[in-house]
């Protein structure tokens, strides 16, 4: 299950991308927006103030993350929702789709997209942002851990979906006759405290296999990471460098 109190240890990081995300988008008064895996509903609720005439919905399927979102509903602008993207469908068309890191964790992308495209009024966007990091020693390792013993024979062998290349979804956007920008960043998280990749992991990245594991397992499989993540991001003077990569991308229906 997802846990707030994890996700937003890492708050102010995890905001950086979602509002650059937002600031790219090329729409001055939108009026239907949707936030897609708005967890907490903190940046889901920025949104308000920066379009004051939208109306604004954000969906997730984690009940735990809306309970903390729907404390920050807004009648007439703002409201929260337990749906899976997959399935919802908006009464009506969408000026604004846009989602921060929720994509990875949903398979089959090709539908996806066409799905949301479905979605979108005559000049609509749809904007997301997803990690573009799996090559990095923070998710290497954590995939040969679980692939090895005891995890591979607990756990399900394939516990998040794929993403694709940035270039595959430009191709794919512009397929559906869209105007994309498509973009990819190195953020350069400096992180603080003990064990903070760690700590990053298990709000994300790690929340399909601990969610799945006993307590006991769990603490198991957090000792046996710690270390190896350790000599990965030694700290320095400063606090533990994280380099996290992400891609962005803003497509745009042409009336």
């Amino acid at each position: 299950m997802w846990s707030a109190e994890r996700y937003l240890r890492f708050e102010r990081e995890r905001a950086r991308p979602f509002d650059d995300l937002v600031r790219a988008i090329p729409l001055d008064d939108p009026r239907r927006v949707v936030d897609l895996g708005c967890g907490p509903g903190a940046l889901t609720a920025t949104l308000v103030a920066r379009w004051r005439r939208a109306f604004v919905v954000g969906l997730d399927t984690s009940l735990e993350m809306l309970t903390h979102a729907v404390r920050r509903a807004i009648r007439s602008r703002l409201a929260f929702a337990c749906a899976d993207v997959r399935w919802w469908t908006p009464p009506q068309p969408v000026d604004v789709v846009l989602s921060n890191a929720c994509f990875h964790w949903i398979p089959d992308h090709r539908s996806l997209l066409a799905h949301l495209v479905g979605w979108l009024t005559a000049d609509g966007v749809l904007a997301f942002q997803v990690p573009d990091n799996f090559d990095q020693p923070s998710h290497r390792i954590t995939r040969d851990v679980l692939a090895g013993p005891p995890w591979s024979g607990l756990l399900p062998r394939r516990l998040q979906a794929a993403v694709e290349r940035p270039e595959w979804y430009l191709r794919e956007l512009v397929g559906h006759g869209l105007e994309v920008d498509v973009w990819t960043t190195t953020y350069l998280h400096v992180l603080a405290g003990p064990d903070p990749v760690l700590r990053w992991l298990e709000g994300t990245t790690l929340r399909p296999a601990l969610g799945r594991l006993s307590a006991d397992h769990r603490t198991r499989l957090l000792d046996q990471l710690r270390s190896l993540l350790a000599d990965a991001y030694p700290p320095e003077s400063f606090g533990t460098l994280f380099p996290f990569r992400r891609a962005f991308v803003v497509a745009r229906r042409v009336p």
